[in-house]
């Protein structure tokens, strides 16, 4: 969708855009918020806001923004599989290739869950009555080329988690994991796995991912419960871990 021209973004407007960020955002609309630029023009604003709602709007309901790996990745020493392995695994977990050549990004997702048409967002899945489990990805433009214009994956995920605790609705939010890894020809992606409980579907595991390339902006979101008396099994976490990882620029 389109954002009319807007200002060059300053390190000053990222941190207002921060203290401004609404308790009814979700958390992919929060990190949203957070790296989109910030123009001054009452036009712009205007029309920003009223685009960034209709991108977002699904994330009210579904995706409290944007997973660990806990086998393959997390912890130094630890090696990514190669190519083959990564292959053997995705069929093994039933994940099929979904790219969007038009957008230029691609990612696994599970074979049974369903991709379901919403306002703004550029694909969402659902799965199998359990829509509040989802995975979703937002394509926005910008005008930086990497993400490390806009701070490191530490300083982002500090100013995701503040904005996760000014919200009304939440009642504890916790980062569990930062990180940073290369995709499709050293592109940078952050990833962050945090986890909120909250008076609007109580407590939920959240995994999301976000680069840039060719001057978009590409956020990942996935979350899925996991309430005490439900907690997310290691299968499913493991699954959802190979979705975010996946995530990547189309090549």
């Amino acid at each position: 969708m389109a954002l009319r021209s807007c200002s060059a973004l300053l390190r000053s407007s990222f941190f207002h855009q921060l203290s401004q960020t609404q308790s009814t955002y979700a958390s992919s609309r929060t990190l949203v918020s957070i790296l989109l630029p910030k123009c001054t023009s009452p036009t712009c604003i205007y029309e920003s806001n009223k685009d960034m709602h209709l991108a977002l709007s699904f994330s009210k309901r579904n995706l409290n923004l944007s997973i660990l790996l806990t086998t393959f990745l997390w912890g130094e020493g630890v090696l990514m599989p190669n190519a083959r392995d990564a292959l053997l695994l995705a069929q093994e977990l039933e994940l099929q290739r979904y790219t969007d050549s038009e957008e230029g990004f691609t990612l696994l997702t599970p074979s049974s869950w369903t991709k379901v048409d919403k306002a703004g967002a550029t694909v969402l899945f659902q799965e199998a009555d359990m829509g509040s489990n989802n995975i979703g990805v937002v394509v926005n433009p910008v005008r930086l080329k990497t993400l490390e214009e806009f701070g490191t994956p530490q300083f982002v995920a500090d100013k995701l988690l503040q904005a996760e605790r000014r919200k009304e609705s939440t009642k504890e939010a916790e980062l569990i994991t930062v990180a940073e890894r290369s995709g499709e020809g050293g592109l940078q992606i952050y990833e962050f796995e945090y986890k909120v409980d909250s008076t609007r579907g109580g407590m939920k595991r959240i995994f999301s991912a976000a680069f840039v390339a060719s001057k978009k902006l590409y956020l990942l979101n996935i979350v899925h419960s996991d309430k005490p008396e439900s907690p997310l099994d290691p299968h499913k976490r493991m699954i959802l871990e190979q979705v975010l990882h996946s995530f990547d620029a189309a090549a």
